[in-house]
């Protein structure tokens, strides 16, 4: 039984619970470890900083009277020439990056199994995956770079009819001023460009857990919920993508 404290009070006695009061909060928050605790309050964080910038590109996007068609911009695909398939690469990055977030659950799995073996495994396809989307992404910049696409110039403007129309830069020149509206490139490289940066972190933070767990420091400890905290945070990157995928490649 829990103890109490006696307190009078205008000759009324209230008695309130210590802090050992059996409810499971005495030695962490919620009943979770303070670790698991602290990677949610980064991750809250970090959520307010990918809204701020999701919230810039909803504002200066609206405020302008054209903005360039995704189906028309995001089109290209390796190895295909110049055959255009609208979405395609961006959806092929999608499904790595899911894909991979679903390895390091099934990691998080085994590691609640005390499975060694299986943790690595799993571990390293996750740690693929995220490489393999950084790759696919590295590509994308690169092919819009040569388009000549930077992040304070715009070659997509708006053509007959209001279509998307890229400017060759390379038959008509660098014009003065961006043919587009110059949001859209920095917009894209930044909000991107931030994402492919916790991408990699979290690649490199994986990596750390894979070969951590191959010396056995999770088994010495007796638990992997340091496996557990690393897939909070790539759960969170995948997350996140999620809406940079509806904002700049579905509206």
């Amino acid at each position: 039984m829990a103890e109490v404290l006696e307190i009078k009070e205008h000759h009324t006695v209230h008695q309130l619970p210590t802090a050992d009061n059996g409810e499971g909060g005495e030695k962490s928050p919620m009943n979770i470890s303070y670790g698991k605790t602290m990677m949610w309050y980064f991750l809250l964080s970090d959520a307010f900083t990918f809204s701020a910038f999701l919230i810039a590109y909803a504002c200066l996007r609206l405020g302008h009277k054209w903005w360039p068609n995704p189906n028309d911009v995001f089109n290209a695909m390796p190895f295909m020439g110049h055959h255009k398939i609208p979405m395609g690469f961006v959806s092929i990055m999608t499904f790595i990056l899911i894909m991979s977030s679903v390895f390091v659950v099934r990691a998080v799995q085994e590691g609640h199994r005390m499975n060694k073996k299986g943790v690595m495994y799993w571990m390293f396809w996750g740690i693929l995956g995220g490489a393999a989307f950084l790759g696919c992404q590295a590509w994308e910049w690169q092919h819009l770079l040569a388009e000549g696409m930077r992040p304070f110039y715009n070659v997509f403007y708006e053509g007959k009819d209001g279509l998307t129309t890229l400017w060759n830069v390379h038959e008509q020149g660098k014009p003065l001023f961006s043919p587009g509206p110059v949001a859209f490139g920095a917009l894209f490289f930044g909000i991107t460009g931030f994402h492919g940066f916790h991408v990699f972190t979290g690649v490199c933070l994986n990596i750390w857990g894979f070969f951590a767990t191959a010396n056995g420091t999770f088994e010495k400890r007796g638990h992997y919920e340091m496996i557990e905290k690393l897939g909070l945070y790539w759960h969170f990157v995948d997350l996140v993508w999620v809406f940079v995928f509806l904002a700049f490649y579905l509206m």
